[in-house]
């Protein structure tokens, strides 16, 4: 005779859903909104293996790192055990993993940075940031400077088509409180093009420009469960970038 289940016992809790399998800031498995990040780690996870090759790690700074997202997206990846990577914001975060950084720099990229020497990482990440910032020159000529000759800059914004960015600039912060967009320290609002300009004033090379999110979130959310739609995503943000939502720009600096 066999024990009967007892109906009283604990179902078990389901297991969390994570973006990409990774990513616990979003329960969609192909969330738009982090796929940016799922992308930056596949291309920083292949820039490792080279590096690897010949026998070095992979130095990185993720600038205005947060909570961790990107370094949640690296953890898993086969070359983690060479990528070096270190970390930089406005104030301390509590968040994944932070002892994983070798370094954590506490500060304004406005302000340059100055406890951080030049030309000390292979990639230099920036992502989100910009729009917080007052001026884009100073902080733009820090991260330059902090790659190595040679290095990468991976530089991500959201982005509006214009002359939307104007209005997003200059008239929505006119609006009442209660209709407002919940992002009160954006101070700028960008189009693909412009920005992009303000970028090459810069000693580097842009070598690839790849746009997130066309259409995302509201009745479309349920769709980012589909490899298709995030897939479909991928191919539009990479053949028309300025009609998205955000913009990731991969650059070189100059030798």
């Amino acid at each position: 005779m066999t024990a009967s289940a007892d109906p009283h016992a604990a179902t078990p809790a389901a297991p969390p859903r994570l973006a990409f399998g990774v990513d616990p800031s979003r329960p969609e498995r192909y969330s738009l909104r982090q796929a940016r990040y799922a992308a930056l780690a596949a291309d920083v996870d292949r820039w490792a293996a080279e590096t690897a090759r010949d026998g070095k790690t992979l130095s990185v700074l993720d600038v205005g790192c947060g909570w961790g997202p990107l370094l949640c997206h690296l953890d898993t990846k086969p070359h983690f055990d060479r990528i070096a990577i270190s970390a930089a914001d406005i104030k301390e975060m509590a968040g994944y993993r932070k002892q994983a950084y070798r370094d954590y720099f506490i500060g304004d990229l406005s302000e340059g940075y100055p406890e951080i020497p030049s030309g000390r990482y292979d990639v230099v990440v920036c992502e989100q940031v910009l729009e917080h910032l007052a001026a884009l020159d100073a902080a733009l000529a820090t991260l330059v400077r902090l790659a190595r000759p040679g290095g990468r800059l991976v530089i991500g914004v959201p982005i509006f088509p214009p002359p939307l960015h104007l209005a997003r600039k200059y008239l929505v912060p006119l609006l009442p409180a209660i209709v407002r967009p919940d992002d009160s320290t954006h101070q700028q609002a960008f189009s693909l093009g412009p920005f992009l300009r303000e970028l090459r004033r810069q000693p580097v090379t842009v070598e690839a420009v790849r746009g997130f999110r066309i259409i995302s979130g509201g009745p479309l959310r349920p769709l980012e469960n589909y490899r298709w739609w995030w897939r479909l995503n991928r191919r539009l943000g990479e053949r028309v970038p300025a009609l998205c939502i955000e913009a990731q720009i991969i650059a070189r600096k100059v030798q």
